[in-house]
């Protein structure tokens, strides 16, 4: 009989730690940003502020990937001296972030229906900040590792 307690008690725990670290992962280190963050764009003169009709975002300060950002561009004629994003790949949000969707973004910058540009180079070490606008004005942000720590 104790044998089966101690079992119970073991299974109950791994439940337990389990339950929290998915938990911890995609609830618990993410800040909703509020809605006058604002989006920049590289440009070879420098970043310059994006003119935005809405805007929706998460971050966390436990890593520099975890940042994700939906909006809508006032003026998206405004990219024409934009810088392009080298590889954009937009990394997965989590579920409930759902304006996010990381493979229609990334099948969409594959099509050529929407196009990568950089928001800002080392926004982190060896982190990059990029954006997805669609022609409709739809943008969506991302951070990104850019290849400078690989070395």
């Amino acid at each position: 009989m104790t044998g089966k307690i101690v079992v119970l008690l073991l299974a109950a725990a791994a439940v337990i730690a389990g339950v929290a670290m998915y938990w911890l992962q995609v609830h618990a280190f993410y800040d909703r940003l509020p809605a006058d963050t604002p989006l920049h764009v590289a440009t070879d003169a420098g970043p310059r502020a994006l003119s935005l009709a809405g805007f929706e975002g998460i971050d966390a300060t436990s890593s520099p990937l975890r940042f994700r950002a939906c909006a809508r561009l006032a003026e998206p004629a405004e990219l024409d001296d934009a810088l392009p994003a080298t590889r954009p790949d937009p990394l997965v949000a989590p579920g409930w972030f759902d304006c996010f969707d990381a493979a229609a973004i990334g099948a969409a910058l594959i099509r050529g229906e929407a196009r990568g540009y950089l928001s800002r180079h080392e926004i982190a070490r060896g982190v990059d900040r990029v954006i997805a606008v669609y022609p409709d004005g739809r943008a969506y942000a991302w951070h990104q590792l850019n290849g400078t720590l690989e070395e």
